[in-house]
This record gives structure tokens, sequence and C-alpha cells, in this order.
């Protein structure tokens, strides 16, 4: 078996899309969390989005296949919880991504606190730009993003919340 670097492994596991917004990578969206290349077997540490993310067993079914293709057969995959996965971890280009895929990215790095504030947030259409918007359910089309809707343009679109 080759022995690849760390970045060659980071390299490969950015050519893995994320299973619920393929537009971005799971490297992108920040869930690997280290690579740990041995003589004859690769770790990998992963943190889920949120508790019970059902996209993580086809995210940890693609890391140990796509590296299969790489001649890797000793994949380990070890899921890390603490410190718990953020959207401050989405890269500038994977929140860019989601943008231009119609999915407003997250604007602030803490989680949305307006229902305590009695203030409402304000989200950018990603297809008009316009901050007309309003949300029209807290869950979207996965549990992770919110659903709104732009009030010039008329489009709806799912806003990736917060955590």
């Amino acid at each position: 078996m080759k022995t690849y670097t760390e970045q060659e492994l980071f390299s490969f596991l950015n050519e893995i899309p994320d299973p619920e917004i393929p537009v971005i990578s799971i490297v992108d969206l920040g869930v690997i969390r280290k690579i740990i290349p041995q003589a004859n077997s690769v770790e990998i540490e992963i943190t889920p989005t949120y508790s019970g993310c059902p996209a993580m067993k086809q995210m940890e079914d693609d890391i140990i296949s796509t590296l299969k293709q790489k001649g890797i057969e000793n994949v380990h995959i070890k899921t890390v919880y603490n410190p718990a996965w953020t959207t401050d971890w989405l890269s500038a280009e994977a929140k860019e991504k989601l943008r231009k895929y119609g999915i407003a990215p997250p604007q602030e790095s803490t989680t949305d606190k307006s229902f305590i504030t009695g203030k409402t947030k304000q989200i950018k259409c990603p297809r008009c730009g316009s901050l007309h918007t309003e949300m029209v359910s807290q869950f979207g089309s996965t549990a992770c993003k919110a659903l709104y809707r732009c009030k010039d343009c008329l489009e709806p679109f799912d806003y990736f919340k917060c955590i």
C-alpha cells in the first residue's frame, strides 16, 4: 500500500459531496476533523453536523469507498463529538457555493437567538440579494436548514441555520 500525505488524503476526501447538499464537499462542510496517515492504514476523525444527522453513515461509507479506490484498504473512522460541530467550520468557499446553489449560507457565528430578543432575523435571498425575506418554517429540506421566502422575487429558499 502506498502511503499518502495528509494533504493528498484531504484532496481525496474533498472529492466527496455532502449527501444532503451535493454542491459542497464533506471537507468544505468541516466534518473532517483530522486525518492520521499510518503505515498500513488511515484514521479519519469526523464530527457530525448535529447529533443524529442521518447523513453521517453515508459520509462514512463514502470515505471508506473513496479511499479504497485509492488503494487504501484499512480505513478507520472515529467520530469525535467534542467540540461540537459549528457552522463556523464552513469554509468561505463553501458558503459561496451554498449561495450560488440557492441556499442562504449562515450569516453569523452563533445560533439564532431572535426568538429571545424578539428581533426578526434578516436573511439575504440567495437569488436576488434582497433582505425583504420571511421565515416560512423553522425546518427546511433538512433539519439543519430553515425555509424562507423572498418577498421581492417570491422565490422560496433554504437558509443554513447557524449552529
